[in-house]
């Protein structure tokens, strides 16, 4: 009865101590200087394009800012579909330098309601954005059949 009461006693207390240091840990991590470069877009993330027909092509420039002490660097960025090809700056982007990225969405065999997403991997805190296209692609007419 002694060894349990003193298991329980010391389970108790080793919880106690996890749990007290796992909050310190938050809140210098909440306090903290943190020093990453940041992603700022100084647009929104979101580009509707309105209605086109299928089969052309709709290009848009998200312009965007390091506000953060140390250089951005744009590890990747990739597109929810083959339709939509992103192009990114692959040198550093020194602090307070600004910069676009260029997102080309090919409508060729899509119809309807579209929304494309890029997300951008980068050197920053979250480490990836994400940025959007949408709009609606009215589909091409159909070609009537020889006589």
């Amino acid at each position: 009865m002694k060894k349990l009461l003193a298991f329980a006693f010391l389970s108790g207390v080793a919880l106690m101590l996890i749990n007290c240091s796992g909050s310190e840990k938050k809140s210098e991590a909440k306090t903290g200087d943190i020093k990453l470069p940041v992603f700022a877009l100084t647009d929104s993330s979101s580009y509707d394009f309105g209605t086109i027909q299928e089969g052309e092509v709709v290009e848009h420039t998200f312009n965007f800012k390091n506000d953060g002490p140390y250089p951005l660097i744009l590890n990747n960025i990739t597109s929810s579909c083959g339709c939509t090809t992103p192009e990114w700056p692959r040198e550093p982007i020194a602090p307070n330098a600004a910069s676009s990225i260029k997102v080309r969405f090919n409508s060729k065999g899509k119809s309807g309601p579209q929304v494309k997403t890029v997300t951008v991997y980068a050197n920053t805190e979250p480490a990836y954005s994400e940025l959007r296209l949408r709009g609606i692609v009215n589909a091409a007419p159909k070609a009537e059949p020889a006589k």
